[in-house]
């Protein structure tokens, strides 16, 4: 069954509670602290808006480092996770459609980490998001998205199914619409005994059109990556993280 959004979207409660847990090799310190030495380098001296903060994987370790962070969110049961970790009281957080929400002051970086801007299922909301983000940023502001890029070729010709993981208690399933740019990603977990299924829709979109939404946007690529680690963005790159800059003066 598909699971449908409430008023937390698809991260309600049942999500939230172990949304540490299933992404666990995500909080691993050696895929954070690269990602946070690249957001605080960009930050400076600062303000950084978090769109999509979630548990605070990336933005409480980024408080800890003396920044000022603000995190957009829909969902209350995943701020409620992040308002229980050390560090966390120092972030405010706007409850709200990031794609949408305004907040008070300027940022010198706004992020979208972990595939966060697939979430916006409509070309229309992507683009919004973009230049909800540009009207946050200060002058030369960056910024930065980590996503996935678009993994069809894996598939077989005529399939729309990829398993991207497997291991006895929890499968994962993407299942794509080509024709929308669309895919589906089916998690199953095995909890107390029992088999539960999570599915949420998303929406892809390759580097080249994500670039065009910065420039609708006003704001230009300025440098992208297949890590935050910096290393060059390549055709074989699964994924990458580019940076894009609102004009100075």
């Amino acid at each position: 069954m598909l699971t449908a959004p409430g008023d937390d979207g698809y991260f309600d409660e049942r999500v939230a509670a172990r949304y540490d847990e299933s992404s666990a090799e995500m909080f691993d310190a050696a895929v954070v602290e690269p990602a946070v030495d690249f957001l605080a380098e960009l930050a400076g001296s600062g303000r950084a808006l978090e769109l999509g903060i979630g548990t605070g994987r990336i933005a409480v370790p980024l408080a800890r480092r003396g920044l000022q962070v603000h995190g957009i969110d829909m969902s209350r049961a995943m701020v409620e996770r992040l308002r229980e970790k050390p560090g966390a009281e120092q972030i405010e957080v706007t409850i709200g459609d990031f794609a949408a929400t305004r907040v008070e002051g300027t940022f010198s970086v706004a992020y979208l980490v972990f595939n966060t801007i697939m979430n916006l299922t409509t070309q229309d909301a992507q683009i919004a998001c973009f230049r909800n983000v540009a009207s946050h940023l200060e002058p030369g502001g960056s910024f930065v998205i980590e996503v996935g890029v678009p993994s069809l070729r894996r598939l077989p010709p005529g399939e729309t199914i990829h398993a991207f993981h497997v291991s006895e208690t929890r499968w994962g399933i993407d299942e794509f619409d080509v024709a929308r740019q669309g895919l589906t990603s089916h998690h199953f977990s095995v909890v107390d005994g029992k088999l539960e299924q999570v599915s949420i829709p998303f929406r892809y979109a390759w580097p080249a059109e994500l670039d065009l939404m910065a420039q609708l946007a006003g704001m230009r690529l300025r440098e992208r990556w297949s890590d935050w680690n910096r290393e060059p963005f390549r055709s074989e790159s699964e994924k990458h993280i580019s940076v894009w800059e609102k004009p100075a003066g």
